[in-house]
């Protein structure tokens, strides 16, 4: 099952405008931000937010409590543990923990 897993843009990457440093269960990853900047503007605005990642890439912004309601919820269903490991394995030119 492919799903979304929620994270917090957490700092931007260097060099790489489109791009930012994601927690997840406290892991921090990098992540493709494009498709969630398109309405905000600038990217920084996206720092503190929550996102919704999916392989690699921010696919929509979600509020705080969405995203810990989600994220227990997959706990509960026994997805993060799988799905983490799957997202710390890393997608395309991810460099592991920040």
């Amino acid at each position: 099952m492919c799903i979304g897993i929620p994270g917090k843009v957490v700092a931007l990457v260097d060099n790489q405008p489109q791009h930012a440093w994601v927690d997840v269960c406290g892991v921090q990853r990098e992540v493709n931000i494009a498709l969630v900047c398109q309405d905000e503007g600038a990217p920084e605005v996206l720092i503190g937010s929550w996102v919704l990642i999916h392989v690699g890439f921010a696919m929509s912004r979600l509020d705080e409590q969405e995203a810990q309601e989600t994220l227990s919820a997959l706990q509960a269903m026994g997805e993060v543990e799988q799905d983490v490991a799957l997202f710390l394995a890393g997608e395309g030119n991810a460099q592991g923990q920040r």
